[in-house]
């Protein structure tokens, strides 16, 4: 007889149509000694990546919106023009004066907002698909910069993730 330990599941999400699950592997090495910052960093960017996360070497707030611009057309099967991009992107996902609970709520409450196309028809735009999550992608970066209102200066930022 086998004298490992029982397979264990944690669930990742649960809906009323499906269930996520993943194996949870307990590491036989333990350690006390001090972790750096940048070791802690790696180390969880692998464990996302084990997770299927999709690394992305993104440095920048522009870049982070450009992925994200791609994410959702892939996403909705469009094409947006420069001026529906920035006219969606500023009412329908990152309002000026908005913070992160209204962004977060907007992605919650309406996460299918409509965008209204240059030549006056309107689509429905899925930020997330909560009907098929399959379809969504699932992707992680380190260390992008934001900008610091009028100072000039930047401000680097902690591993992000993101499910488009």
């Amino acid at each position: 007889m086998n004298e490992t330990s029982p397979k264990h599941y944690e669930p990742i999400a649960i809906s009323a149509e499906s269930t996520v699950v993943a194996e949870f592997v307990t590491e036989s090495s333990s350690s006390s000694a001090y972790q750096s910052e940048a070791e802690l960093e790696r180390d969880f960017l692998r464990l996302l990546e084990d997770q299927k996360y999709q690394y992305l070497p993104l440095t920048s707030e522009a870049q982070l919106v450009e992925n994200l611009r791609t994410q959702l057309e892939l996403l909705n099967g469009i094409t947006f023009s420069e001026a529906e991009w920035s006219q969606f992107f500023k009412e329908r996902i990152a309002g000026a004066n908005d913070g992160i609970v209204e962004k977060t709520m907007r992605i919650e409450e309406d996460y299918v907002p409509l965008l209204h196309r240059g030549d006056g028809s309107t689509k429905n735009v899925l930020l997330v698909d909560k009907s098929n999550i399959h379809n969504n992608r699932l992707q992680v970066i380190n260390q992008y910069e934001v900008g610091q209102g009028g100072t000039g200066g930047t401000e680097r930022t902690a591993t992000t993730s993101q499910c488009l």
